[in-house]
């Protein structure tokens, strides 16, 4: 979503490079820049002038430190002002069990998706069995996708689909969800096109009765001014305790995250990064602010991979590579947790200096590929890919429904791969390894099979030049 207004802010710092001193004239061209890039990402213009002044209060007349220059050191101002405009800090929920959550917004907002991924990624939060109460009466099939959501995602769930009186339905749900000794209950309520007299007094009883500790708004990110409009609204009916922003996945200009905490003073406190129930995620405001800045998002890249990588079946197969003992099986196991991380796009987008990097939209896809060609196999031909033969491989690439090319392609990276392992074993091995690891990559091993390549024959692309242009990148 923020893909644009990185580039031009990253282009409007650019010209700040070998300055000695950041004074009121050699900042003023950048500071427009600056300005425009927010106004042109759907920025409130109000949040953009303020924000311009305070980064410019802050730069001029500072003398640049010792060892870092100008441009670095404006960008930790201007990182810095990003934070507080976002919201310094993560906003924790209430902590109180159980926790009690009323979710508002227009239709078509993502509400209901969100209510089971907050659901979800609460449980593995520790609040023991989540509920789900469908107070929405008027959207045709909102039952049945609540329910769906709740039953795929192991999550409680309470309805009445002959009611249309929604307090008295909040009322039972509730009633219900504490009897299961659910510890966090959450209310899906109905959504209009628009705000109405009627929508915001439906909410209103249901609060009166229920009683929420959080009151969350589901705006769509991709609305931008009006979602901050829509969240202003909300508030003054409902006094909101916290938003959630979805569909920061889209190619939206992003004002709407930049603007609605300062104009309206609630805080986000979850993003909605995807469709999938796992692309839903607490909101760190440094973190993006790094993003937006190119910066990455490492700790969130770690976080991912705890949460979805055995740590047992990671040091078991650090111990396979260790011993050049890594088969096709193995590999298969490893690209299917890679896979649970999310999308590759969104894994790149994590890493520092790759925000102008764009995977073509092949690249999932090619992965999906691989995994059927491996799917493919049996089990004696994954642990031994050597008895892969003519016949062998034309049954595989008939299964996976795939060319005999496509395969003969896998064989011959995963072969190359091995033996770049085996060569790694022993002292020259480990001296050629820290070798490599000063120069930032494997370079020339031909990358991992089946996975995409990067540039630079299977190292790190490169980071320098390219004018802040966006490299779209979907060679394999």
């Amino acid at each position: 979503m923020f893909e644009t207004l990185s580039d031009k802010l990253s282009s409007a710092l650019r010209n700040l490079r070998g300055v000695g001193k950041l004074s009121e004239d050699n900042m003023a061209d950048a500071l427009k820049e600056v300005r425009t890039a927010l106004l042109s990402a759907d920025v409130h213009f109000k949040v953009a002038r303020q924000f311009v002044d305070k980064v410019r209060e802050e730069v001029i007349g500072k003398d640049v430190l010792k060892g870092v220059t100008p441009g670095q050191q404006i960008v930790k101002i201007i990182h810095d002002e990003l934070v507080k405009l976002l919201g310094e800090g993560e906003t924790q929920l209430n902590p109180k069990k159980p926790l009690k959550v009323m979710m508002v917004g227009l239709h078509g907002s993502g509400k209901t998706t969100s209510s089971a991924k907050l659901g979800r990624l609460l449980k593995k939060r520790d609040y023991a069995n989540p509920h789900l109460v469908a107070c929405d009466v008027y959207r045709p099939a909102a039952i049945d996708q609540l329910e769906i959501l709740a039953k795929a995602n192991d999550l409680g769930f309470t309805c009445d689909r002959d009611s249309k009186d929604v307090p008295a339905i909040g009322r039972a749900g509730l009633a219900a969800a504490k009897a299961a000794g659910s510890e966090l209950i959450i209310f899906d309520t109905a959504g209009r096109l628009q705000i109405d007299h009627d929508l915001i007094e439906e909410v209103k009883r249901l609060r009166d009765t229920v009683q929420p500790d959080e009151v969350i708004l589901v705006a769509d990110g991709a609305l931008g001014q009006e979602a901050v409009n829509v969240a202003k609204a909300f508030h003054d009916a409902l006094n909101l305790t916290g938003l959630i922003l979805t569909k920061l996945d889209g190619d939206a200009r992003g004002g709407a995250a930049l603007s609605i905490k300062s104009i309206t003073g609630v805080p986000i406190k979850f993003v909605g990064l995807g469709e999938k129930v796992e692309e839903f995620e607490v909101f760190h405001p440094d973190r993006l602010a790094s993003r937006i800045l190119g910066m990455g998002d490492v700790v969130s890249l770690v976080e991912k991979a705890q949460e979805h990588i055995d740590e047992k079946e990671a040091e078991r197969m650090a111990e396979k590579l260790r011993k050049a003992d890594f088969n096709l099986e193995d590999f298969l196991a490893q690209m299917q947790q890679v896979k649970k991380m999310g999308s590759m796009q969104s894994i790149v987008g994590m890493l520092p200096g790759m925000n102008n990097v764009e995977l073509d939209d092949s690249a999932d896809k090619q992965m999906k590929r691989t995994e059927s060609i491996i799917l493919s196999m049996t089990i004696k031909e994954r642990r031994n890919p050597q008895i892969l033969n003519g016949s062998r491989r034309m049954r595989i690439a008939n299964g996976a429904g795939v060319k005999v090319v496509e395969v003969n392609q896998l064989l011959k990276q995963f072969q190359q791969m091995q033996k770049m392992m085996r060569m790694m074993k022993g002292s020259k091995g480990r001296k050629m390894m820290k070798q490599m690891k000063a120069m930032g990559g494997a370079g020339g091993a031909g990358g991992m099979p089946g996975m995409p390549d990067l540039g630079g024959g299977g190292g790190m692309p490169d980071l320098g030049g390219g004018g802040g242009r966006k490299r779209k990148l979907g060679r394999w």
